[in-house]
């Protein structure tokens, strides 16, 4: 991942560039580029003349892992994330504060969505790990327990996998059904699918963010991207939220 100081500005560009989401017209073309040349040339030329090659941004479903009502959020925030990444350990984190600040009353709903990297050779099994606890305990067990992960792992591959099992204990989860799961390797091949979903997405390294724009009938993907087509990685709250507030005005 790049320097985040680096990837910080941006959007500190675009913020001061008046990045206001009402002078977009939200279609459902290709994803939008939010980079400094967009900036200097109006909103309105960012959807039309995107820099971002075609992407293939699955629609969110059911299958998805979802807080808040994405049918009615102004904004859906696609958090493509690995376990063992130091940036994306500090961004679920802001995604987080983010939706308690505004997922409340439908402005924004947060989707997770899992992509491993190739060095991160835990990433894998903690991401199996997490749909076993959807599967035993449904959708707040999911939001729960990757949460004690990312609250516990040092990153880079650090955490004892071992611990897995106890994470389900915490969050109410029965640990020899667990472990039973996780065992299995039953989700192996969905997290495999996700991975290849998210190259198609446009996710080259993590975190990478996609905002899904709803204004009315018509919605817009825009990945929080450079010039360049890469991730802007872990924002700071600050930051990410006047990207959010810009599109709720």
């Amino acid at each position: 991942m790049q320097n985040l100081q680096k990837l910080v500005v941006p959007v500190s560009i675009i913020i001061a560039g008046g990045l206001i989401a009402g002078a977009i017209y939200l279609t459902n073309s290709k994803p939008a580029n939010i980079g400094a040349a967009g900036a200097k040339a109006g909103i309105a030329d960012i959807a039309k003349n995107a820099a971002t090659p075609k992407t293939e941004i699955a629609p969110v479903t059911a299958v998805d892992h979802i807080q808040g009502d994405a049918s009615k959020a102004t904004v859906t925030i696609i958090e493509y994330s690995d376990t063992e990444c130091p940036f994306c350990k500090r961004h679920h984190q802001t995604i987080s504060k983010i939706f308690a600040e505004y997922g409340k009353d439908n402005k924004v709903a947060w989707v997770y969505r899992h992509f491993p990297l190739d060095f991160h050779k835990k990433a894998p099994k903690e991401a199996e790990a997490t749909e076993c606890a959807n599967e035993l305990g449904g959708s707040k067990a999911f939001w729960d327990y990757i949460g004690v992960i990312y609250d516990k792992t040092p990153s880079n591959d650090g955490l004892d996998l071992a611990l897995l099992p106890e994470f389900a204990d915490q969050v109410g989860l029965d640990k020899v059904a667990f472990k039973k799961c996780l065992d299995s390797g039953k989700y192996a091949a969905k997290i495999t699918e996700a991975t290849n979903a998210g190259l198609k997405a446009g996710a080259r390294g993590t975190p990478y963010t996609v905002l899904v724009v709803r204004q009315g009938s018509k919605t817009q993907n825009i990945p929080l991207v450079n010039e360049q087509g890469s991730s802007l990685g872990a924002l700071p709250y600050e930051s990410m939220k006047a990207v959010i507030d810009s599109f709720l005005k």
